[in-house]
């Protein structure tokens, strides 16, 4: 399988894959395999716009994470009874810390339940 997909915030366009070599790659990877990748990818990306990264403020969109992790909530609450815990646990747990950081980003927090993602996890409280 091909290594996580990197996100290049630059202005250089992506160069064209080739689609054929990676579906042939893709067909070889099990299902949890491509809900694990997809579900880092989407803490990856939430991350950045919440800055937590080296570039801190650089990329952050509090809009933009509050997408990401309703997604990466609404992926993991979906596909619970397809990963085992052994992948299930930390990505909640990671999932969780991206929520407790978005509370903590926000001028003006929602209400526990309703912020990104607790539709699927319940209130978080920070």
């Amino acid at each position: 399988m091909p290594g996580p997909i990197v996100w290049d915030m630059s202005d250089t366009p992506p160069q064209n894959p080739d689609f054929d070599s990676m579906t042939r790659d893709i067909a070889e990877v099990p299902a949890v395999e491509v809900l694990v990748t997809v579900a880092v990818n989407l803490m990856s990306a939430a991350a950045v716009k919440l800055g937590l990264t080296e570039e801190g403020d650089k990329y952050k969109d509090l809009d933009e994470a509050r997408k990401l992790i309703h997604a990466l909530a609404g992926l993991l609450d979906a596909s619970a009874t397809e990963i085992s815990s052994f992948h299930a646990s930390p990505l909640r747990d990671g999932l969780k810390s991206l929520q407790l950081a978005f509370r903590e980003a926000s001028i003006v927090p929602d209400e526990p339940g309703q912020g990104p993602g607790e539709k699927y996890t319940g209130p978080i409280y920070g």
